[in-house]
């Protein structure tokens, strides 16, 4: 298990926060965080934490409150945090709760969309992921259990998604917030001695199929019958004439890259 956050006092640069609130919540400790803007003046916010979880107003206004004051804490350029571990204190009268390790994932989760995605997967393209065993979230369904156990081993994100059974989307969000977390652990691909896109056909190709540059054969053919097995016109019988020449072009587009790349 990593160290507790005992009694601490730092300043958080951006993403850093969500960070402390994740692990604060996943050590389920309890005690008083205190939240300060660096400018003058600035008002803090305090925080009472019992087991991992932050005290909130009644019901779910006192709750959706809670998660905008630390989104807002979040969304900060530099914040002075202070947390005392062991304070007992509980007010009387507030037993509604926001987890913060849940709160950390909502909050990074929701920041993904198709650009964000776009770009994470072009980071970590070649890279193999895996899960810090020891900062693993508690998983909310079976896809979470399916996403954490294909994370068990260090693996590409194409290895990641068949394992996963999960829709491309949520995956990402996944890794994002696991990232975000500082819960993945990520092994950048050794870079090959020679650049392997001086032929700009290669590069149109491996983009046809949706392999990064770095792809083996095996990777090459596990995409290549993906997409056979979405666009092979005889497997879309109820497809139109209109659709069923668009799948055909595409058809033939995807096996001609497969051609190139393996011929």
């Amino acid at each position: 298990m990593p160290a507790r956050e005992s009694d601490l006092r730092r300043t958080l640069g951006p993403g850093e926060l969500v960070r402390l609130a994740y692990r604060l919540g996943h050590q389920a400790a309890s005690g008083v965080l205190t939240l300060a803007g660096c400018a003058a003046g600035a008002r803090p916010d305090v925080l009472v934490l019992r087991r991992g979880a932050a005290v909130c107003g009644s019901g779910e206004p006192g709750r959706r409150a809670l998660a905008t004051r630390l989104a807002r804490a979040a969304a900060e350029p530099a914040i002075v945090a202070r947390f005392e571990d062991g304070v007992t204190a509980y007010p009387p009268g507030a037993p509604n709760q926001v987890p913060l390790a849940g709160w950390a994932r909502a909050h990074l989760e929701a920041q993904l969309d198709g650009g964000l995605a776009d770009a994470l997967v072009r980071d970590l393209a070649g890279a193999r992921l895996a899960i810090r065993p020891e900062l693993a979230p508690a998983p909310a369904d079976e896809a979470d259990r399916r996403m954490l156990a294909a994370l068990a081993a260090p693996r590409r994100i194409d290895e990641i998604w068949p394992l996963a059974r999960a829709p491309r989307f949520r995956l990402l969000a996944f890794v994002h917030f696991l990232r975000g977390v500082g819960a993945l652990a990520v092994e950048l691909a050794a870079r090959p001695a020679r650049a392997r896109l001086a032929d700009p056909r290669r590069a149109g190709a491996l983009q046809l199929l949706g392999v990064d540059d770095t792809a083996d054969l095996d990777a090459i053919k596990r995409a290549y019958r993906r997409l056979a097995r979405a666009l092979h016109p005889d497997l879309q019988p109820g497809a139109d004439a209109l659709r069923r020449q668009a799948l055909e072009r595409r058809f033939a587009e995807v096996t001609a890259a497969y051609e190139a790349l393996t011929g």
